[in-house]
């Protein structure tokens, strides 16, 4: 009975040898198949183990395929990583709803339809709405944002006060209103990309959320604009503004934490402005306008800056074409004397410096004030620290022009001296007046402030200040 259980296996082992493919169940492999399993009632089981099983195999060979019975999936080995690597998803994707027609929607309640959170909204071809939408923390995209239309005549498209994302796709409210969103928490966020707002009535308000972020915007044809109110971060990055929009691009209203707007453009013809910040509050951490193309003529900017020519308050950092720039790396101011004044500081040590006296003018104030009319002062109130070049120039006459005298002029920081911006004169017999000129650089941060001070080596001769000018940018 050996010899025949022996002389089958090598009948066996022979024949498929001699056999290019093998078939299970059918006479008639696959040509392409050197294995082919055929059955129309039964399956394929592979070795089934636990996972204790399966890490416990030695030396397993590269694609070896086992199922996990604690896992309940299909694992390979990977030999170049040498790990068990899971076979498919246990789980199918049923998060996603193809878009035709507003039918396709979840059925409105009130006039509101209300999407599935976390639910990809696909929009395909023109969407004619006759309800509003609530984004509900949905994905709502488009293929095409040329095709790809939300169209309400007379009506809102988007209300409530939750987040989503909003993707290639074109809004148009002819009469009506874009966005009626007011999220009073603070805790949602909203973004939207490639997308186009065209030809409707009002484009709406935006209010309360943490974050909102959109990002390559085209606006045209809509006849009022939009006003963000209360945005903690509001992120607007290559939105462009046609010259064919009316009212007020944009309105900003009330407190924010972050404004950034960058790139794109605002061509301005018959519009009121392009940008109205007289309605902020407060801006917690910072305002940035840099790249963004003015053009067209119009109003671009309805400001509130408290120097003339300018339209931003300190908080913000303005770089664009168009508009002139408003940031700390320009700021700037003097103060001078006027020539017709003799103003002498009365000295009561020896070479102990004394603020210089005198009624100072102010001008040319930029991120800069006089601290409250203080005269001899100007003090920085831009938001970051930067270097300063300080220039400062005066005529100097002394009271008795009868012996030798050292007379000296330095600026001081915040009521400190510093020792490199020093001017010195030495006044001999019969000198009676000199002239002084400063130049040097000094950080300052926001609030600080200099002073001139000026010190002589004989008390009893008391400096006469005929002229002076100090300058800082």
């Amino acid at each position: 009975m050996k010899l025949n259980a022996i002389f089958v296996a090598l009948c066996i082992f022979n024949f498929l040898n001699l056999k290019s493919q093998v078939g299970i169940g059918t006479t008639t492999p696959d040509p392409s198949s050197l294995l082919e399993i055929t059955s129309s009632n039964k399956g394929m089981l592979t070795p089934r183990m636990s996972t204790i099983q399966r890490n416990a195999i030695n030396s397993p060979a590269e694609g070896l395929l086992v199922y996990d019975t604690d896992l309940d999936a299909f694992y390979f080995y990977d030999t170049t990583n040498m790990s068990w690597i899971q076979l498919g998803s246990t789980t199918k994707r049923d998060n996603y709803v193809l878009v035709k027609s507003e039918s396709d929607f979840p059925a409105p309640v009130a006039g509101v339809i209300t999407l599935d959170t976390n639910v990809l909204y696909e929009i395909n071809g023109l969407i004619t709405l006759s309800s509003s939408i609530d984004l509900n923390g949905a994905y709502l995209i488009g293929l095409d944002s040329n095709e790809d239309v939300l169209l309400s005549i007379g009506g809102t498209i988007f209300t409530g006060s939750a987040g989503g994302s909003i993707r290639n796709v074109t809004l148009t409210a002819p009469g009506g209103v874009v966005f009626n969103l007011n999220n009073i928490s603070g805790s949602e966020n909203l973004v939207m990309q490639s997308t186009i707002i065209a030809n409707s009535g009002n484009i709406g308000t935006i209010q309360g959320y943490n974050l909102v972020f959109m990002n390559i915007i085209q606006f045209s044809g809509n006849t009022t604009g939009i006003t963000y109110s209360n945005v903690n971060d509001l992120l607007l990055n290559n939105l462009g503004w046609f010259g064919n929009n009316g009212g007020v691009y944009e309105t900003f209203i009330g407190a924010f934490s972050l404004i950034e707007k960058v790139s794109g453009f605002s061509k301005v013809i018959g519009a009121a402005a392009a940008m109205d910040v007289t309605g902020i509050t407060s801006i917690s951490e910072d305002a940035v306008l840099e790249s963004v193309v003015f053009s067209g003529g119009g109003n671009y900017i309805n400001g509130n800056s408290p120097y003339i020519g300018y339209n931003f308050t300190n908080d913000w950092t303005v770089n664009c074409p168009g508009i002139p720039e408003e940031t700390d790396k320009v700021a700037t101011g003097y103060i001078y004397f006027n020539s017709e004044n003799n103003i002498t500081t009365n000295i009561t040590t020896d070479n102990v410096p004394v603020k210089m006296e005198g009624i100072t003018t102010a001008g040319e104030f930029f991120r800069m004030d006089d601290d409250g009319g203080t005269n001899n002062r100007i003090k920085y109130v831009g938001d970051k620290p930067r270097a300063f070049t300080v220039t400062c120039s005066a005529t100097v006459e002394r009271s008795s022009n009868g012996s030798r005298n050292v007379y000296s002029l330095i600026i001081f920081k915040n009521g400190n001296l510093i020792p490199s911006i020093i001017s010195e004169q030495t006044f001999e017999n019969g000198v009676s007046k000199g002239n002084f000129n400063l130049l040097g650089a000094l950080t300052l941060a926001s609030n600080d402030y200099i002073e001139v001070y000026v010190s002589t080596d004989n008390k009893n001769i008391d400096p006469t200040v005929k002229r002076f000018n100090l300058v800082i940018n």
